[in-house]
């Protein structure tokens, strides 16, 4: 062989080499292999259900992917969390519900059926903006207006968790007062029953901003470890003498053994959905609650872990 068609046949074969590279992706983007069910641990009409069929829709519009919402509500999301559990962990079962779902209400529970580590935890999208509310119409102002208020007669104080009715118990120690907790499905649920009379405060968990805005309900506290934005007059839970915090993020699951490429596509796109400011669902939480907030992978994985670390301290309070 002469040297000119050696050089011609070396040309060849990395002309081969290359086109056989570009032509083959070194890691093909992760895709569901069928319609995704995503469960959703709350009631239609709040706060969760909300955001996650905003997500829900920019997902099928940004992927292609055939996404079918389900609301599996009940018990703080712990009915969803049960049926998740033994659903495929390949991608196509997910769910949504609070952290509190997989924290504190979960350790509440006499037999929860499942536990922390039967899940993939994939990405938070925000964090409630919790606070004790009120009608506007009722006068109260402050706290202590509430004080008052419970001298002599019970008041009936909507929640949502287990978690809502303990820290009611320390704040009925120390002012020494007595509410009638009433637990309910949902921030809309209590919102509602706050509107119709039916209790006389309650706990939000961001679905009040807008009435808020509009001078029709007051926070009187914030349930987290800072002052809530719609609100920054309201002192903290802390501040009034009780050292707990509320807060819990929307946070997306899958059952245990997602693989590692589902996880982190799924991740990334939802981060993706929450951070863009021209999405439905980002104006969504930046109006309502905290604003973006995305958590993933260790990250996530570490902050689960020292939320039942936190849960526990409290329940050995008041338990």
């Amino acid at each position: 062989m002469s040297k000119l068609t050696r050089l011609a046949a070396a040309v060849a074969v990395a002309g081969f080499a290359a086109a056989t590279l570009f032509s083959h992706p070194a890691h093909a983007e992760w895709k569901p292999k069928g319609p995704i069910n995503l469960m959703i641990g709350f009631a239609p009409g709040g706060g969760v259900d909300t955001l996650a069929r905003e997500i829900i829709a920019e997902l099928e519009k940004r992927k292609g992917w055939k996404i079918i919402p389900v609301n599996a509500a009940g018990r703080g999301g712990a009915l969803m969390a049960r049926k998740l559990k033994n659903m495929p962990n390949d991608g196509t079962a997910l769910g949504m519900a609070i952290t509190g779902s997989f924290g504190y209400g979960m350790l509440a529970s006499k037999n929860p059926g499942y536990g922390l580590d039967d899940f993939t935890y994939i990405a938070t999208a925000t964090a409630g903006q919790v606070g004790i509310m009120a009608k506007a119409s009722k006068g109260w102002k402050t706290w202590d207006d509430v004080v008052k208020a419970a001298k002599g007669k019970t008041l009936k104080f909507g929640g949502m968790t287990q978690q809502h009715a303990d820290v009611n118990y320390l704040l009925e120690q120390k002012f020494g007062v007595k509410f009638n907790t009433v637990l309910m499905r949902g921030g809309r649920a209590v919102l509602n029953a706050l509107n119709a009379g039916d209790i006389d405060i309650g706990y939000g968990a961001g679905i009040q901003a807008r009435a808020v805005r509009a001078g029709d309900i007051v926070n009187l506290v914030s349930g987290l470890s800072e002052r809530l934005k719609v609100s920054p007059d309201a002192p903290t839970l802390k501040e009034i003498g009780i050292p707990y915090a509320l807060g819990n993020f929307m946070i997306f699951v899958a059952p245990k053994g997602l693989p590692a490429d589902a996880r982190k596509a799924l991740a990334d796109s939802i981060g993706a959905i929450i951070k863009d400011p021209n999405t439905k669902a980002s104006k969504f939480v930046r109006a309502r609650y905290s604003g973006p907030q995305v958590f993933t992978g260790k990250q996530l994985d570490d902050m689960m872990a020292k939320r039942i670390k936190d849960a526990k301290t409290l329940m050995s309070v008041t338990n």
